[in-house]
């Protein structure tokens, strides 16, 4: 049974909330704290994979066999959120954690070049105007990035900084592309779909590192983290992932993916605020940043708010 209108806004809500504690649990992974979490280091990746294989494994007692079915789009859609998954964590362990939140969630934009150039959609001037105002908020980001003095939390150049940048926005597309999927394959079971997506996603960073490392190394990699490290990785990836992507997908059901788009923008409003807690040092952004990324989010509020139309569908279906 699908959940009601109201339902679904708070599912995507709540998933918003919970997705936006990745900065923090990666910080707690990264910085010297009372966990000890810190040691030995782990790298992005290892992060990605740990977190992806815990949330699929967590995952597995709410699959029931019948709903195990397999449709011809799920391995590309677990090939994204496996993209999405490695160059968001990067983004986000390399630098700011307010710069690689809000640059993920250029997905709205990606959603509506993909809706017209792959779908075949129509062009709304409300889409072109929002895709001209963020695009402009992305370019003050990233301007103030080039311009940015200091070095970043990974010490990294200028270079770097907009490598990273540009990971971000990789994982925009990425996301956007498991979006437009989920909304395809509605009619699947939620629980099947984020099973698919979590574990899939870690098999496939695993078998890539294998390939890239070579057994030997790949071991040495695979057994490095220590047990208090992979339990707050399984904590990790069944309460930042697997939950949150659980709720989004039983939300749309229901709404579509614009309106749960300007839901989620809880997310990229409260991560940073997470991250800054655990260093205040390293996770304040310049200025460039913050406006940017009021621009960025006003042009997604204007894009995905209801106007006059929906509004009224949306009362009739409730």
């Amino acid at each position: 049974m699908n959940p009601s209108v109201f339902q679904a806004r708070l599912l995507v809500v709540l998933a918003a909330c919970f997705w936006s504690l990745g900065g923090l649990m990666t910080r707690l992974l990264q910085k010297e704290t009372p966990l000890g979490l810190h040691q030995p280091e782990l790298s992005a990746i290892q992060m990605a994979m740990f977190r992806s294989l815990f949330a699929g494994i967590i995952m597995i007692p709410l699959v029931r066999r019948r709903e195990m079915t397999f449709r011809p789009l799920m391995p590309l859609m677990v090939a994204c959120f496996a993209a999405m998954n490695a160059t968001y964590l990067t983004a986000l362990a390399g630098g700011q954690a307010a710069n690689a939140i809000l640059l993920q969630n250029t997905a709205p934009f990606w959603v509506f070049l993909i809706a017209v150039c792959v779908l075949k959609e129509k062009i709304d001037r409300r889409s072109v105007v929002s895709l001209v105002i963020g695009l402009t908020g992305i370019a003050i980001i990233l301007t103030g990035l080039m311009l940015q003095e200091s070095p970043s939390t990974s010490g990294g150049s200028q270079s770097n900084l907009l490598g990273i940048s540009a990971l971000a926005i990789s994982s925009g597309f990425f996301y956007a592309s498991v979006i437009v999927c989920l909304r395809a394959l509605r009619s699947e079971s939620s629980p099947w779909l984020t099973f698919l997506n979590h574990f899939g996603s870690g098999i496939i960073l695993s078998i890539s590192l294998l390939i890239i490392l070579g057994p030997t190394d790949w071991w040495t990699w695979l057994t490095t983290p220590t047990w208090k490290q992979l339990l707050f990785l399984a904590f990790f990836g069944g309460i930042q992932m697997a939950l949150p992507y659980w709720l989004f997908s039983k939300g749309l059901r229901t709404i579509g993916p614009q309106e749960a788009g300007i839901i989620t923008l809880l997310e990229p409003m409260l991560n940073p605020i997470w991250a800054y807690l655990i260093s205040p040092d390293t996770e304040k952004p310049p200025a460039t940043t913050w406006v940017g990324g009021i621009i960025l989010l006003t042009a997604l509020a204007y894009r995905y708010w209801p106007n006059k139309r929906n509004a009224n569908s949306l009362t009739e279906a409730e």
